[in-house]
């Protein structure tokens, strides 16, 4: 792990600031990049997007699927946390503290927005930081690729319609055109394009070689997109600094109930720590990138749905390294 993504919340803090102080010296400019749009797609931030998400397509190894049920156990409970139960305790707990617990502290269209932004992180699972962690626990190299394989095939054809039955379920209107656009824009179409780019270098060696010379533009992308959206959300944050710490307390409830779940899950199935570790820890981290880009589409640039899926990136990376803290001093428990 690089210096770089160890602090990665220091550094996605420090684009917060800056964010706002661009914002508030030079509003035009930030507002010119928010009126740069196409379809409910901001142009600028669909180039940032792609600039996070294609690198990360690219270590996407379709031949590992024939491996698919060397793992069953582990690769049933991921999915199983995925996809069953990770999208629905976040709408969850979204609902029960913004509806709830915070209804006299946050406007009900507010709520809403925050309500939103949490359900399109809890549908995107991790798909490149996982790697990572896996790493930091020593956990089984091929197995996380296959599993992070899996993960975006069944995302392409899944999101979108766990997205839209959740939010349909707490009355937010959502266009399924603008949905099913953003899915093909930020998920099918990088990751057609990572196949190709691995096909065209054949090569492992030169498709680790490729995948390191891009990696840095997928930090930057990511840094310049939470600097817009923090430009556009600076006077909501300076007014009400508490709205930051109020969306972080149900993903920090939601990520560490997940792992608690999945990691208990793979200790009663008898599955080795190599295969649990990761196992637990791509249904607890997210996919914020894809998260943030369909927030942008859906709700726009200056949206409390945006702010909420940017809180999830400041929030994912110390989290994580507790978990995997945890999971290094587990080990012995797993046999």
């Amino acid at each position: 792990m690089s210096s770089f993504e160890r602090y990665l919340s220091l550094w996605i803090g420090a684009a917060m600031i800056a964010g706002i102080v661009i914002g508030t010296l030079a509003p035009g400019l930030v507002g010119m990049i928010a009126a740069a749009e196409f379809a409910r797609v901001n142009l600028v931030v669909a180039v940032l997007i792609w600039a996070m998400v294609y690198p990360m397509m690219v270590g996407v190894d379709p031949q590992q699927l024939r491996h698919v049920f060397r793992q069953p156990k582990g690769l049933g409970i991921t999915l199983a946390v995925n996809w069953l139960i990770k999208p629905f305790t976040m709408a969850a707990l979204a609902v029960l503290f913004f509806e709830g617990v915070f209804a006299d502290l946050i406007a009900p269209e507010d709520a809403q927005q925050y309500i939103a932004g949490l359900i399109l992180l809890g549908a995107a699972p991790c798909t490149a930081m996982v790697f990572v962690w896996s790493q930091l626990t020593r956990g089984d190299e091929n197995y996380t690729l296959v599993q992070v394989t899996l993960n975006d095939v069944v995302m392409v054809f899944a999101f979108a319609p766990i997205v839209a039955f959740l939010l349909g379920m707490t009355d937010i209107i959502v266009p399924w055109e603008t949905l099913v656009l953003s899915v093909v824009l930020f998920v099918a179409l990088p990751l057609a394009a990572g196949l190709l780019t691995r096909a065209r270098l054949q090569s492992e060696a030169r498709i680790e070689a490729f995948k390191a010379r891009v990696k840095p533009f997928s930090m930057v992308g990511l840094i310049a997109t939470v600097a817009i959206l923090f430009g556009l959300q600076g006077d909501v944050i300076l007014e009400r600094p508490l709205v930051i710490v109020l969306i972080a307390v149900p993903i920090l409830l939601q990520s560490y109930g997940i792992f608690a779940v999945a990691y208990a899950a793979a200790w009663i199935m008898k599955v080795p720590h190599r295969i649990a570790a990761p196992c637990a820890l791509i249904g607890t981290s997210n996919f914020f990138e894809l998260a943030v880009a369909v927030a942008i589409s859906l709700f726009g640039l200056n949206s409390g749905a945006a702010l909420a899926t940017v809180v999830g990136v400041l929030v994912e990376v110390p989290v994580m390294l507790s978990l995997v803290a945890f999971a290094n001093r587990t080990r012995r428990g797993f046999g």
